[in-house]
C-alpha cells in the first residue's frame, strides 16, 4: 500500500503531473529519502546501452553486473587516466569479467592539469579556504570523455557511482545534462536496495565480484595527478585522527627530512613551467613536485566542508604539489598585479572555487571567469622561490621581469620618487568623511 501524502493547495496541474506520471510507474516500491519520508515509487526505464564511468572501485564495480542484471543491457565501461597511478592496473580484464562489452581506459592526463588544474591555480580557487578541490576538477573532464563515447557508441544512457547524498552526482550530472541533455541518466545509488557499504561487500561476495577495500579498512580514496581524497568509514568520527598508514603521497611531518628544501618555480603567463630553471612538461612538473613536496610533508589537509547538497563531511587530503603551486602563484600575483586588479581576482576566486565545487563547470560564467582570468596572467611571468619544511610551506623569495615592486619607492629611506610630505594632503582628503561625520555628531 502507498502511504498517504497530503498536499497542501495542490494547483490543477500538479494533480496533472502527479496522475499523469503515476501511469508509467511500472514497479509498485516505495522508496525512501534519506530522512525516512516515503518518495514516488521509481520507474524502470528501458536501456538498450549504457555508458559507465568506471574506476574499479567498490560501487562501479558492482554498479556493472547490477546494470546487467536490473536493466538486460550492453555496459561499455570509460576509465579515465587522470593520474592515479596503479590504480588502473588490471582496469580493463577486471571490467570484462564482471560483465562489461567494452572498457576504455582513457589518458586525460595532460588535458586535466593544462586544462582544469593550471586554470584553478590562476583563479586561486580554493573551496572555503582550504580544500583545494583535486576530486571536483577532476568529474567534469572524466564525464565529458564519458559523454563523448557514449555518442560514440550509440548508447542512450550513462550511469555514474555517486551516492545521492554527495557532490559528485551534481558533477557527473551537470555535465551530462549541458553537453548531451537527451542520454538518459542512470544513479544507482538513488535507486537500488544496496544502500550500505555491508551490502555492497555482501553483492561483491555473491557475484564473486573482486573490490579494492575490506570491511576492515572501508574509508573510500579517489586519487589523481593533483591528490588524494580519504572518506567515509573510519574517518566519519570528526574528532578521530587519521592512521599515519592511511597517507600515500606525503610523509609525516615528524618523519620528514630534518633540513629544509628550497626549490625555486617558474611561471610564464600564471602557468608553472619549470622547477630549479629546468623546463617541463605540466605532467612531469606534478609530478616531481608531488614527490618533493610530499617527501617534506608538505599537503595534507583535514577538513569538514560544506557540501552542496547541505550535508557537512569530513574529508581528509594529500595535495602536496597543488599546495606548493598555490602558494608560489599567489605570491608572484603579489608583485605583477596591481593592487584593484588584485583585489578584485581574490573576490572572484570564491565565485570560481564555489562554481568548480559545484559542478557548473560547463557553464558560460566559468568560461567568462577564465577570459577575465586570462587577461590578469599576461604579466604573471617569474620565478617563487619556496622553503619546505616538516609539512609547512613557505615562499622566501620572488622576481619578475615585469614587476610592480620598486624597491626606490618601498624603502624606509629617502626616495626621489616618493615624497613622504605629499602623504599629509592624501591623508586629509582619504579622511575627509571620517572628519565631517565626526564634526557633526559633536554638533547635535
Amino acid at each position: 500500500m502507498y502511504n498517504t501524502i497530503i498536499v497542501v493547495r495542490e494547483s490543477k496541474i500538479q494533480v496533472f503531473f502527479r496522475e499523469y506520471t503515476m501511469r508509467f510507474f511500472i514497479e509498485k516500491k516505495i522508496e525512501k529519502n534519506i530522512l525516512g519520508n516515503a518518495i514516488q515509487p521509481r520507474c524502470i526505464m528501458k536501456i538498450q546501452k549504457v555508458v559507465l564511468a568506471y574506476s574499479g572501485g567498490l560501487d562501479t564495480s558492482i554498479i556493472v553486473k547490477w546494470l546487467i542484471e536490473t536493466y538486460g543491457c550492453e555496459v561499455v565501461c570509460v576509465a579515465a587516466d587522470v593520474g592515479q597511478e596503479e590504480e588502473l592496473n588490471g582496469l580493463e580484464e577486471k571490467a570484462k569479467k564482471t560483465g562489461a562489452s567494452k572498457c576504455y581506459i582513457e589518458d586525460l592526463k595532460d588535458e586535466f592539469v593544462t586544462g582544469y588544474v593550471f586554470k584553478a591555480i590562476k583563479a586561486n580557487a580554493i573551496y572555503e579556504n582550504r580544500y583545494l578541490m583535486g576530486t571536483s576538477l577532476a568529474r567534469p573532464i572524466i564525464a565529458q570523455r564519458q559523454v563523448e563515447i557514449a555518442l560514440k557508441e550509440k548508447a542512450d544512457a550513462v550511469c555514474h557511482g555517486a551516492t545521492g547524498k554527495g557532490n559528485d552526482q551534481v558533477r557527473f550530472e551537470m555535465t551530462y545534462m549541458a553537453l548531451a541533455p537527451e542520454l538518459k541518466i542512470i544513479a544507482p545509488w538513488r535507486i537500488w536496495d544496496l544502500d550500505s557499504r555491508s551490502k555492497l561487500f555482501d553483492y561483491a561476495e555473491k557475484h564473486h565480484i573482486p573490490v579494492p577495500v575490506t570491511k576492515e579498512k572501508p574509508y573510500s580514496m579517489d586519487r589523481n595527478i593533483l591528490h588524494i581524497s580519504y572518506e567515509g568509514g573510519i574517518l566519519e568520527d570528526p574528532y578521530k585522527e587519521p592512521d599515519e598508514s592511511m597517507f600515500i603521497l606525503t610523509k609525516s611531518p615528524e618523519n620528514a627530512p630534518d633540513k629544509p628544501t628550497y626549490v625555486e618555480i617558474g611561471f610564464e603567463r600564471g602557468n608553472p613551467v619549470s622547477l630549479d630553471g629546468k623546463k617541463l612538461a605540466p605532467v612531469e612538473l606534478m609530478k616531481r613536485l608531488n614527490r618533493l613536496a610530499g617527501e617534506n610533508g608538505v599537503g595534507r589537509v583535514d577538513i569538514v566542508e560544506n557540501r552542496l547538497v547541505g550535508i557537512k563531511s569530513r574529508g581528509v587530503y594529500e595535495t602536496p604539489a597543488g599546495t606548493v603551486l598555490h602558494a608560489a602563484h599567489r605570491d608572484l600575483e603579489s608583485i605583477t598585479l596591481d593592487r584593484e586588479t588584485q583585489h578584485l581576482k581574490d573576490r572572484l576566486a570564491h565565485e570560481y572555487a564555489e562554481l568548480v565545487y559545484y559542478g557548473l563547470w560547463f557553464t558560460k560564467k566559468r568560461e567568462a571567469l577564465d577570459a577575465f582570468i586570462e587577461e590578469t596572467q599576461k604579466n604573471v611571468t617569474g620565478t617563487v622561490r619556496v622553503k619546505l619544511y616538516k609539512g609547512s610551506c613557505s615562499v622566501v623569495g620572488r622576481k619578475s621581469p615585469v614587476t610592480l615592486y620598486d624597491p626606490d619607492i618601498a624603502t624606509f629611506d629617502a626616495s626621489s620618487l616618493y615624497d613622504q610630505k605629499d602623504a599629509t594632503g592624501f591623508l586629509r582628503i582619504f579622511g575627509l568623511p571620517l572628519r565631517v561625520e565626526a564634526l557633526l555628531k559633536k554638533k547635535r
